[in-house]
């Protein structure tokens, strides 16, 4: 671990169908900027911040949440960190290592779908907007 707050749990949200022992791992087109391969893969120390991740992920499948446990360093993410704002008040992270599925979580906080339109329509608002350019 670098200068990340957080020794975990950890969480990631999906639309995929994963099982226990299950690698996540980057090179895989952004949830937000369709047009950016990520070099990392993001995870938060958060359940409900993965389960908002998970229903703003494109696809049809459910969203899920997982706990996670990074293989390797991972670092504050700098999307949302001081490279941006003060602290880390999301308490998410990143890793160019991928993270092993160690279990399904189902007590996530659901979205009502007006609180996602609102989700939806301040990611549009930030991908028409230099400042919503993504740290990769």
């Amino acid at each position: 671990m670098s200068d990340a707050l957080d020794e975990g749990p950890f969480f990631h949200g999906t639309k995929a169908d994963l099982r226990v022992g299950d690698l996540l791992t980057s090179g895989f087109r952004s949830n937000y900027r369709p047009e950016v391969t990520m070099n990392h893969i993001y995870f938060t120390a958060l359940p409900d911040g993965a389960g908002l991740a998970a229903e703003l992920a494109p696809g049809d499948g459910a969203p899920r949440v997982y706990a996670v446990e990074p293989t390797g360093v991972f670092e504050n993410d700098p999307n949302v960190t001081d490279k941006k704002y003060p602290g880390n008040p999301t308490r998410s992270y990143r890793s160019s290592s991928p993270l092993r599925v160690i279990g399904e979580v189902t007590d996530w906080t659901r979205q009502t779908p007006e609180a996602l339109q609102a989700w939806r329509d301040r990611l549009d608002a930030l991908r028409a907007d230099e400042r919503g350019e993504i740290i990769n």
